[in-house]
């Protein structure tokens, strides 16, 4: 999901996404009507195809404004990422723009064999903070265990139908005491709720034995090996690096890992 202000960060990610597989089709998901720079560039060199149903879109970002717009979040539209539910792709991952690959990531999807929905982050450990309330653990709704970053995850087409998706943001205005809103930017106490209330078959991908890397740029240990990152503390590749809550700018944690795919395909 990206618009014309992240045409950088979008590169990036592509740049390291191609690097590894060359064939995987990709979709671009538009934020917001300044789309057209970007959806040029990225179709142009790396065969990315704009969301087909933007009729679809523009009711969905409506109907879910309706429910909550700006009252709990600055950015609702971050929100539109749930149209990957109604896609194309029978199987699909969700990618964000602050994000690099370090591997043909496409094959992560291979777990939802056995499983409906995966993600791959240590979210989870942080607890509940700045997503859920105590109440929530108290009412025994979610499990605190299952809890994920809303920045990288992949799922099955219409697993959540658009009446789920509606009803169930419409019964978080009937419990905002279960949230914390004080991260306004951050849209996955509602994506939180709705996988842990309608998804039961999860798997998070760093609980399995040959998956314990971290994937954070906040962690300072990983060490650079090439065009790739490790964590010592496994001795195992990054699947990928996330900037969350990180402004990717010359003084953010592992810049010139992020200038090396930025410009990848620029330096001679």
């Amino acid at each position: 999901m990206a618009n014309d202000m992240v045409i950088n960060n979008a590169i990036a990610l592509l740049n390291s996404i191609r690097l590894y597989d060359k064939e995987t089709p990709i979709i671009m998901i538009p934020y917001d009507n300044k789309y057209k720079k970007i959806a040029k560039i990225l179709n142009k060199n790396y065969n990315v195809n704009i969301y087909p149903d933007l009729k679809f879109l523009k009711k969905l970002s409506k109907n879910l404004y309706k429910i909550f717009g700006k009252k709990f979040f600055a950015r609702p539209n971050q929100f539109r990422k749930q149209a990957c539910w109604f896609g194309p792709f029978d199987e699909f991952l969700y990618i964000d723009t602050d994000i690099i690959i370090f591997e043909k990531i496409i094959d992560n999807l291979k777990y939802l064999k056995d499983y409906d929905f995966v993600c791959c982050d240590y979210q989870y450990i942080k607890g509940i903070k700045n997503i859920f309330t105590e109440k929530i653990l108290k009412d025994k709704i979610i499990n605190e265990k299952d809890i994920f970053n809303a920045g990288f995850w992949g799922s099955k087409k219409r697993l959540i139908s658009e009446e789920i998706l509606y009803k169930t943001f419409e019964e978080c205005t009937q419990n905002l005491n279960y949230f914390d809103f004080s991260q306004k930017v951050s849209d996955m106490p509602i994506i939180n709720y709705l996988i842990q209330k309608s998804i039961k078959k999860k798997l998070n991908l760093t609980k399995i034995k040959d998956n314990k890397a971290g994937s954070w740029a906040g962690m300072p240990h990983f060490k650079r090996k090439g065009n790739i990152l490790i964590d010592p503390n496994c001795n195992q590749p990054l699947k990928y690096l996330h900037w969350a809550g990180i402004k990717i700018e010359p003084s953010c944690p592992y810049w010139d890992i992020w200038r090396c795919y930025r410009f990848l395909n620029e330096i001679k």
